[in-house]
């Protein structure tokens, strides 16, 4: 067999990879919805005049014809609702750029939360789940470019590996971008391993008898972020938006300054719980309202 031949045979097993896994990722998408099916601003948070809105990115895919291609044929939630092409990220990046909204770090949004003093304006943090290697290769670059903070949630435990559609980094990749950031980049934790569904397609944390693994996972994802990059964990975000009220309370209790990010849709104001911070997916749905919030 020629290596003409190989590439194609390639190409179509990889495209039945990504057709196969549309079933499976779909149905996860449905735990990520927050509090509104397009993860638009709803009615009443467009109202808001004052708070802080944090964004929530998985995936930065460049618009290549692979992409493209995946995109028509599968209906993998990771190629539509979690992505947000390279291109249009530049654009949004940009956008905050130009139009000087007030990007903050995380630490900046505890500190403002903590001050116990009204939040005047409208301020914008950055966060990336998972941090997959489209974060570092695409996304990296626009954000040293414009000098804007961000946060990023590792799963500790699969780092490195390829799951649900998407190559994970390795720990010598976040460790290098890392460095590369410096203090823009600031790591949160999203579970070690407990990232994933039971066979009813639930997270597999919401189970009952799952919180002592759950409880045991937290710690480790804690030492296991301490020894790979030094740092200590300042925020944890739940894998599919929330979690039951057990965990909600043991995660009160920990030692979390930066607070508990979820994928509930709405803004930060002073009433907000830092146990319970909404986020904003963004992709093209969800994006035009935000873009209206900020302009007023």
């Amino acid at each position: 067999m020629n290596r003409h031949k190989r590439k194609i045979l390639i190409w179509l097993a990889a495209l039945v990879v990504i057709v196969g896994m549309g079933f499976t990722v779909q149905r996860n998408f449905q735990f990520n919805k927050g509090g509104d099916a397009n993860y638009a601003l709803r009615p009443q948070d467009a109202k808001v005049k004052n708070g802080i809105i944090i964004f929530c990115y998985h995936r930065i895919l460049k618009n290549t014809l692979g992409v493209q291609t995946s995109k028509l044929l599968s209906s993998n939630s990771q190629l539509h609702d979690f992505d947000v092409p390279a291109n249009q990220f530049a654009s949004q990046m940009k956008y905050l750029h130009d139009h000087h909204v007030k990007v903050i770090s995380s630490a900046q949004m505890a500190a403002l939360k903590t001050s116990k003093t009204p939040i005047k304006g409208k301020y914008v943090v950055l966060t990336f789940d998972d941090i997959d290697r489209t974060t570092i290769d695409n996304a990296l670059p626009i954000m040293k470019k414009y000098h804007l903070p961000f946060t990023t949630f590792i799963i500790t435990g699969n780092t490195g590996r390829y799951r649900e559609g998407t190559q994970l980094a390795t720990w010598p990749q976040i460790r290098a971008a890392k460095r590369s950031a410096g203090d823009l980049m600031t790591v949160g934790l999203h579970t070690h391993d407990m990232h994933y569904l039971t066979k009813k397609f639930t997270p597999i944390f919401d189970q009952p008898h799952e919180y002592h693994h759950f409880t045991r996972d937290f710690a480790l994802s804690k030492r296991e972020l301490k020894a790979h990059l030094g740092v200590k964990a300042q925020m944890f975000a739940y894998p599919y938006g929330s979690g039951p009220r057990r965990i909600s309370d043991f995660l009160s209790r920990q030692d979390l300054p930066h607070g508990v990010a979820t994928l509930d849709v709405g803004i930060v104001t002073e009433a907000t719980s830092m146990n319970n911070l909404p986020r904003m997916i963004i992709n093209q749905n969800s994006w035009p309202s935000i873009e209206r919030w900020l302009g007023k």
